[in-house]
């Protein structure tokens, strides 16, 4: 059996990873034909290290590295890959192959919008306008994608506005973006997560966007919504499928992705 691990940025609030497990045990509900393990990059344990060098001491030949990340900026780049590649030369037996990360794909603004009607009722609202929060990243590309993704949602739903906002340095901040909708005519403020889970950051988000709007309506992280588990478990098949072709291939296949 291919491994399946899992692997979040991690937190300093135990919600973080607390909310994280909890997708990953709906991913073992629905697949419970696999070994599926959990990880983190930092700030919580287990570190990915640690768990890839679980799997190889279980016997286990392959592992699929799953980041439960939502956009393909740093961590995603830098940090996964080259804790990958480490794990690869300590465990020359384990062949490691490394999925995309969970953004990019419809699921995940599905999971967003369900936690966004949860709070706001019927989504068609001509009063309503929508911040769409992230992390915010250092990389452009990134943040842009959110900013296309809150755009988009605006024009289905003839929203009075639609924008990204971000919880770092990145611009605008949860205030501007709220400010930006109220002059834009919006009646209903609203924030919507593009976060996986609560913790600190998601905190600053919605003390800034009560400030800013003591009456916003906001939606919780994405957390382990079932779609969000199910795109887990095809990113974990697109990953060992790829791997295989290059196996079938003939070319080496220490490490993909």
């Amino acid at each position: 059996m291919t491994a399946l691990v899992a692997v979040a940025h991690g937190s300093r609030d135990p919600r973080s990873a607390a909310t994280v497990a909890a997708l990953v045990d709906e991913v073992r509900r629905q697949r419970p034909d696999l070994d599926v393990r959990l990880s983190f990059l930092d700030l919580s344990a287990p570190r990915l290290p640690d768990v890839l060098a679980g799997v190889a001491a279980d016997g286990h030949r392959s592992a699929v590295v799953v980041p439960l990340l939502l956009g393909n900026a740093f961590h995603a780049r830098v940090d996964v890959p080259g804790e990958v590649h480490r794990a690869a030369s300590r465990h020359p037996q384990l062949r490691i192959a490394t999925a995309d990360v969970l953004g990019g794909d419809p699921r995940v603004e599905a999971a967003a919008l369900d936690r966004l009607t949860a709070v706001t009722g019927p989504l068609h609202d001509p009063g309503l306008g929508v911040v769409l929060a992230a992390i915010g990243s250092s990389d452009v590309a990134a943040n842009r994608a959110v900013t296309r993704v809150a755009a988009r949602w605006a024009r289905r739903y003839g929203w009075s506005g639609g924008i990204a906002a971000f919880a770092t340095t990145v611009e605008p901040t949860v205030p501007a973006a709220v400010e930006q909708l109220r002059a834009g005519g919006a009646e209903r403020i609203a924030v919507a997560q593009w976060i996986l889970a609560p913790g600190l950051l998601p905190d600053r988000v919605e003390r800034s966007a009560r400030a800013a709007a003591p009456d916003a309506l906001i939606a919780a992280a994405l957390g382990p919504h079932p779609d969000l588990a199910a795109l887990v478990v095809d990113r974990y098949t697109a990953a060992r499928i790829d791997t295989a072709r290059i196996d079938t291939a003939g070319s080496p296949a220490r490490a993909a992705g």
